[in-house]
């Protein structure tokens, strides 16, 4: 953690929601006048797209199932340099995964590449969205770094039905090749991306009030009308829960660190509580400049 450069850190798996939770973020960057800088956890994959097949194709003969939620996938001891090089100094480096032909064009470089290295500095914070934000292992402890730390966790079913949906529209696979994915993943999901929901600050669960039994062959992506948010937090004496209950219409308090919400009001209910953190930690920051 650092008072002079500070750092959030949201974290999600594959179809969870976290770029939604950037969008927020960028909303209140915007109108509060606050300089960012960006990193995206699939910049620190160890392997580009083709290397990765490849990679998946070996471990495979070899009867262990690799993916991209495993630490040993991902440049996890490059990303923590990044987070304490920051926090020091307020300067970085990033690179850019290319996912598509649109970002292709826009980055100069083919689908499944990264971009060069590039440096970056001169802003209020840094803003991490990706697979291991809060990711601590036998080596690296990214939690540590980081003085926001926010987990975007659906239920699983709701996961696996956004996910498959967003891989189908987006990348071109199939409900089967999404369905293999899923399942290779589960074991370094549950050691993995699991873990650092309980490094977080903050948890946002989204639980749909609709049926979603088979995932596998739900037609639609639960709406949010269709939706409640579980609302976590680590350190409730810190949330002003009456204010927070006062302005969001229909929520309640499930425990006395949790306040359930409406799915509707995710946008709100995120404006209601971020903004007043970042502020704390701008105020903290400017203190000790």
């Amino acid at each position: 953690m650092s008072a002079k450069h500070p750092i959030i850190s949201i974290t999600g798996s594959s179809g969870a929601g976290t770029t939604t939770v950037k969008d927020t973020f960028e909303k209140i960057f915007k109108r509060e006048k606050i300089a960012a800088s960006f990193i995206e956890g699939d910049a620190f994959h160890r392997y580009d797209r083709e290397t990765m097949r490849r990679k998946i194709a070996e471990e495979k003969a070899r009867g262990v199932d690799f993916t991209h939620f495993s630490a040993d996938a991902n440049e996890l001891e490059i990303l923590e340099r990044v987070f304490a090089e920051y926090g020091r100094r307020g300067v970085g480096r990033t690179r850019h995964y290319v996912h598509d032909d649109s970002e292709a064009e826009k980055y100069g470089a083919a689908p499944g590449t990264f971009t060069e290295w590039e440096e970056f500095s001169g802003s209020d914070l840094l803003f991490y969205e990706g697979l291991h934000g809060c990711a601590v292992t036998d080596i690296v402890n990214l939690a540590q770094h980081c003085d926001l730390k926010i987990g975007v966790v659906p239920v699983i079913n709701l996961e696996w039905i956004q996910k498959i949906h967003r891989d189908k529209a987006t990348r071109g696979y199939s409900t089967e090749a999404v369905t293999d994915t899923i399942l290779r993943r589960m074991p370094d999901y549950v050691n993995y991306i699991c873990p650092q929901f309980s490094q977080t600050d903050i948890n946002f669960q989204r639980v749909p009030i609709v049926d979603t039994s088979n995932p596998f062959i739900a037609r639609w992506i639960p709406t949010a009308a269709e939706s409640i948010l579980v609302i976590r937090f680590a350190k409730p004496q810190s949330i002003d829960f009456p204010y927070l209950l006062s302005m969001l219409n229909n929520s309640f308090m499930s425990r006395a660190n949790s306040i359930v919400v409406p799915g509707d009001k995710l946008d709100l209910a995120m404006q209601l509580i971020f903004t007043p953190l970042i502020h704390k930690l701008l105020e903290r920051k400017h203190r000790m400049s």
